[in-house]
């Protein structure tokens, strides 16, 4: 057991980049960590970690040893899981997510899952852009939107409103579009809720309305265009849950109410080359039910 918590503690440190990071998340001494990873260095004969004041980064020789280790222990972590008749779940968990989808969808709705499995390590990657799953080891990635054709499997487990916001100083320069042909004459923020587009398509009554985009401001991060559009810099697309906050407190409005927009599946997504851990797939099943509940 003592060999397994060094090779733990020396996944951690590489991913990290820090002793005492390490050392804190394992409630062991700092230097009680650099010495068990001194030990597994002179064991292996190679220099898996390169020391200096400022960071901690892996070798080569480190990097080949990261990738190889992460599975076995997630290996390790999963059999224990298995037989384990409470059914709670142990070990790390590494989950990537869009950033504003993480702070202000899921993050708020994990206490649940967090308290039925106290003893399994959540981290949380917040990332508008794709990652590199198997490099970074994510164990699941939710994403919003159609995936691209990517190596993996994914699971759909909901799904998420589109709608298009301004904000009320923008409206009152500019005026209130009443149908969907009059975004033409307004300035649009290009966000990533439609950066896989090139136009918005709305539909009422059986039509349906197509508008060109040329966004005067774009950004590939969905915090950053909501600050657009309140900030008056124009019209923004986004999802409803995303803008929940700025139309409660009336920083942004909802425009078009009666026009709806294609909603956005929301996946879990599974790399290849990376087996489906248990826990991920019980992270994917309580997603799947909080946000089923509050669709």
């Amino acid at each position: 057991m003592k060999d397994i918590l060094t090779l733990r503690l020396y996944t951690r440190v590489a991913r990290l980049g820090s002793f005492s990071a390490a050392a804190r998340e394992s409630g062991l001494a700092q230097s009680q960590v650099s010495r068990m990873i001194a030990e597994l260095e002179a064991s292996l004969g190679a220099r898996l970690l390169s020391r200096t004041t400022r960071a901690v980064v892996p070798t080569e020789a480190g990097l080949e040893f990261l990738a190889r280790m992460e599975p076995i222990l997630a290996a390790v972590d999963d059999a224990e899981n298995s037989v384990r008749e409470t059914g709670e779940l142990r070990g790390l968990l590494r989950i990537g997510m869009p950033s504003t989808m993480g702070i202000r969808v899921v993050i708020p709705r994990l206490a649940a899952f967090t308290e039925r499995h106290p003893q399994l390590h959540l981290e949380l990657m917040l990332e508008d852009q794709w990652q590199d799953m198997v490099k970074e080891a994510v164990d699941v990635g939710i994403r919003v939107g159609h995936l691209p054709d990517l190596a993996g499997t994914a699971r759909q487990i909901g799904t998420m409103h589109r709608v298009i916001v301004a904000s009320p100083a923008y409206l009152a320069r500019h005026g209130t579009p009443t149908l969907p042909s009059d975004l033409a004459h307004h300035r649009i923020v290009g966000g990533p809720a439609g950066a896989q587009v090139s136009s918005w398509q709305f539909e009422r009554d059986g039509n349906v309305s197509s508008i060109n985009l040329n966004p005067q401001f774009s950004t590939n991060d969905t915090a950053g265009a909501l600050a657009a559009a309140a900030g008056g810099l124009g019209i923004v697309s986004t999802t409803s849950w995303a803008s929940a906050l700025e139309r409660a407190s009336g920083d942004l409005v909802q425009l078009l109410p009666e026009w709806k927009m294609a909603d956005l599946p929301v996946h879990a997504y599974f790399p290849l080359g990376r087996t489906t851990r248990m826990a991920a797939r019980a992270f994917a099943d309580f997603l799947a039910t909080t946000l089923g509940s509050d669709a």
